[in-house]
């Protein structure tokens, strides 16, 4: 297994050391800086799995720091727990502000550092997990199943009810070929009553929405003599 990567960041060598030698033993990989300049080239470039960032810091402050990432695409997700010497309230809040992730004050217990560095990679993980499954993103398609908001090319797009329910069903599913019969009973049900070729009728709606021309569809394909399928990736062919 790779080992996580932590970029531990502190003026006094003493500490980053300390930290070092504690979070190699649990596992960590560790990226040492001293300076806030070198820490936010470092965080750039190597893009570590968890910022230990102390507050206080020559050349870029901690909370400078902090906003930047915060505000960068490429480094926006990493974790980041504040490292300082400043125990006041407004400090904390200011921190959390910007987009820390968690605080902790000097001095601190190693145990209870590492206990927060695991927490807060957990939660990050759970949110990475949840969003996963919380939206579907297929070339210019994007679907929040949460939201159920479609958008397509950065456009939002109104979609009716049954339209919806079937767009969902296929992009869970991408590249498994469902009969008529099938997608019935998963998006209609046994509730209401609609005939197989009611299906084709819907989905050519489905398509006229998300599709840029229904004549060579780029997401829901025609399987002819079996049904309809969902294209199994971005790259492929036009059936």
């Amino acid at each position: 297994m790779i080992p996580r990567t932590i970029l531990a960041v502190d003026d006094e060598r003493d500490i980053v050391d300390l930290l070092a030698y504690n979070l190699e033993r649990e596992g960590f990989a560790v990226i040492r800086s001293y300076d806030g300049s070198k820490a936010l080239e470092t965080a750039r470039l190597k893009v570590p799995d968890l910022i230990l960032l102390d507050l206080m810091l020559p050349g870029i402050s901690g909370l400078d720091i902090c906003r930047i990432l915060r505000s960068t695409p490429e480094t926006a997700a990493i974790p980041i727990i504040m490292l300082t010497a400043k125990a006041e309230e407004v400090d904390k809040i200011i921190g959390l502000e910007m987009g820390a992730d968690d605080y902790i004050t000097k001095p601190f217990s190693v145990k209870e550092l590492i206990a927060r560095i695991r927490a807060v990679l957990r939660r990050r993980e759970g949110g990475k997990d949840r969003r996963k499954n919380d939206e579907f993103t297929h070339g210019d398609l994007r679907i929040n199943y949460v939201s159920y908001e479609v958008f397509l090319a950065g456009e939002k797009i109104a979609l009716s009810p049954t339209e919806l329910k079937l767009l969902f069903f296929f992009s869970r599913h991408p590249g498994r070929v469902y009969t008529r019969n099938q997608i019935l009973d998963h998006v209609w049900g046994d509730d209401t009553f609609v005939t197989p070729r009611a299906v084709d009728v819907h989905i050519r709606r489905l398509r006229s929405q998300i599709e840029k021309d229904m004549d060579n569809p780029q997401y829901i394909f025609t399987v002819r003599g079996v049904g309809y399928k969902f294209s199994e990736n971005k790259n492929q062919g036009i059936q």
